[in-house]
């Protein structure tokens, strides 16, 4: 039934189904053509893998960052970001990493961080003189950052999958997007300083506190997320149902940017991504019992081991290996499909999961922004106006920056464990 299953969704994915699509498509037929399954598993499985507490807090997540998108917020965090550090070389590039740090620890997607600072910060910087190639290479990989950063969406599938502590992750996410979010600002810094770009004025330490002060409600958002969580007063999942409360409660009572009327289409829009997030497991849960019923999660493991049994020899591998899926598949379904095949093998070899979760989500973030299905760049790139391989030129510095802090995240587990340790 594997050769059939993996078969038929090599078969999909070339005739250029969607990836749950492709996933639900493809076990059905393995089902059928097994012959001694009922059908009906499928939709038995199907539902079970959605049938899930900790899966309740993604659409209160999506929905909490829709509500702080709407709600003026993305406009405010670039304000402080600008005061902050706009009068650097290049500092309205420097101001799109920070602003983007900010966003991420409010919206926890990727492409939602790249689309709402990015119709805001792709234009000023090409009005400022700075080349498209840049200004859209700087957003792209900036938005990554959304996935890495805590409440991250693929951080609580990969913690679901694999059964690891979500509240774990999130605080391990912490220092690895600080230092990627640290190691693009060098590099922007340095392209800028060579290409003469512009700076941006000096803010007086009054006009700092006032932007300060505009952004304080949403820099509090995921304080009061994380503390809670941390502090026993509530779960990952009820840390949600909070951030959706606060989320509305700044975005249409405090800040009025929002109105009444308004409130349908952020609905709308929150239940049109997680009902593609949900489609998404759904079919991956069906895949994964599939996986799991022939056994397949032993044969990788064994093929791995086979290979070495030297711990930093796997995380090499896997590596190697997730650079490339991540070029052809979509994160959230690469983490579903794969988590519960390759973090066996990690704790196997004595990688903590929490680790080895953050290795994964960090090198899937890259696939966001390599051609040529990365989200990030045809966001970006459809701003800038420019096409696919101008963007990708402008990536190529980054794609440095990025490999080197994946490898220190991989080989320095301090990195990634430093914050969970001393909570413990």
């Amino acid at each position: 039934m594997g050769v059939i299953l993996f078969a038929f969704l090599l078969i999909f994915f070339a005739l250029g189904l969607p990836i749950a699509i492709s996933m639900g498509l493809a076990a059905a037929v393995a089902i059928w053509w097994d012959g001694g399954t009922p059908l009906i598993v499928l939709v038995q499985r199907s539902f079970t893998s959605i049938d899930s507490f900790p899966i309740m807090s993604i659409p209160f997540f999506v929905l909490a960052g829709v509500l702080m998108e709407f709600g003026g917020i993305s406009r405010r965090l670039v304000n402080f970001a600008n005061a902050l550090t706009g009068h650097f070389s290049g500092g309205l590039a420097i101001v799109t990493v920070v602003t983007s740090m900010f966003f991420a620890a409010i919206s926890g997607s990727s492409a939602a961080t790249t689309a709402a600072l990015g119709s805001i910060l792709i234009p000023a910087m090409i009005s400022r003189g700075y080349h498209r190639n840049f200004t859209g290479a700087v957003q792209s990989v900036s938005g990554e950052l959304g996935v890495i950063l805590p409440p991250s969406i693929p951080l609580i599938l990969y913690g679901i999958s694999t059964e690891t502590s979500i509240g774990d992750l999130f605080m391990a996410g912490f220092l690895p997007g600080l230092l990627i979010a640290g190691s693009l600002i060098i590099t922007v810094f340095i392209i800028a300083k060579k290409r003469g770009y512009a700076k941006e004025t000096r803010k007086s330490g009054k006009e700092l506190w006032q932007a300060f002060k505009e952004s304080f409600l949403a820099l509090l958002m995921p304080v009061i997320i994380l503390g809670g969580i941390y502090g026993g007063y509530f779960t990952a999942t009820e840390a949600a149902g909070v951030a959706v409360g606060y989320a509305f409660i700044v975005g249409v009572l405090i800040y009025r940017e929002i109105k009444l009327k308004q409130i349908m289409h952020v609905l709308t829009t929150s239940v049109v991504t997680t009902s593609s997030i949900m489609f998404i497991l759904a079919s991956a849960g069906l895949f994964g019992w599939i996986l799991t019923r022939e056994g397949i999660p032993q044969d990788v493991a064994e093929f791995f081991i086979g290979i070495s049994d030297n711990p930093y020899v796997f995380l090499l591998l896997v590596n190697l290996f997730l650079l490339v899926v991540g070029m052809f598949m979509e994160t959230n379904a690469s983490i579903i499909i794969l988590a519960p095949l390759l973090a066996p093998v990690a704790i196997q070899l004595g990688v903590d999961p929490v680790h080895f979760g953050i290795i994964m989500i960090v090198n899937l973030a890259l696939g966001m922004c390599t051609p040529p299905l990365g989200i990030n760049l045809f966001i970006s790139s459809q701003i800038a106006k420019i096409n696919l391989v101008q963007i990708t030129r402008g990536m190529l510095p980054f794609y440095i920056t990025l490999l080197i802090t994946l490898l220190m995240i991989t080989y320095f587990p301090q990195i990634a464990m430093f914050i969970p340790n001393l909570l413990k």
